[in-house]
């Protein structure tokens, strides 16, 4: 039998690949190379199971984000966190599926990873985003604009069929894959720096 963390990630591949719904009990016991009534017998259901799964890898995905430096003004904050965002997304591209496919459904286990990992993780940078707002390094808009122009690009660093269709050669090693995402968080905070540039022109 898996021990816990090979448990745990499997679960992580299966619902990201198969969604939640998808995800059935006699699938994810395949999987696990388990007997049917494991999941209820270990975690109580399928949601408490859907819940340890994505606790573990959020949880540890959002502890290896470096904070800002003390003392670090807006703008680099916001680019300190942009650029951990990706590091830490660009090795995990079954959790990016699984998020993209929770995100897109309005069910608990949103409410779930919003309460309890994306509103306190966008908390640490929002005050920096609305001082740059304010004095007009950055364009006014709503917040979640914002956020869905920080968070959607991880898509490039993650979807690994679309991206070789696109032009991407060859394999990328983990340095390579470092590099990629510290050039796309230049990139997208250029850009949001740059709106504001422009529209106090």
């Amino acid at each position: 039998m898996p021990g816990e963390p090979e448990v745990l990630l499997r679960g992580l591949q299966a619902f990201a690949e198969l969604g939640y719904d998808g995800a059935s009990a006699r699938e994810l016991a395949r999987r696990l190379g388990v007997g049917p009534t494991f999941i209820n017998d270990r975690y109580g259901s399928k949601a408490a199971y859907w819940r340890a799964v994505v606790d573990a890898a959020l949880g540890g995905q959002l502890t290896r984000m470096a904070p800002a430096a003390p003392g670090s003004g807006d703008e680099d904050v916001v680019r300190q966190f942009v650029r951990e965002f990706y590091r830490v997304s660009s090795g995990e591209p079954y959790l990016a599926l699984l998020m993209a496919d929770e995100s897109a459904r309005d069910t608990e286990r949103l409410d779930y990873l919003f309460q309890r990992y994306i509103e306190p993780t966008l908390a640490r940078v929002v005050p920096s985003i609305e001082r740059l707002m304010a004095s007009g390094r950055m364009a006014r808009v709503s917040m979640d604009l914002v956020f869905f122009a920080i968070i959607t690009p991880v898509s490039g660093l993650v979807q690994e069929p679309f991206a070789r269709r696109m032009g991407r050669i060859g394999h990328l090693t983990q340095a390579d894959g470092l590099a990629r995402a510290e050039a796309l968080a230049a990139l997208v905070v250029d850009g949001l720096l740059a709106s504001g540039d422009a529209a106090h022109r």
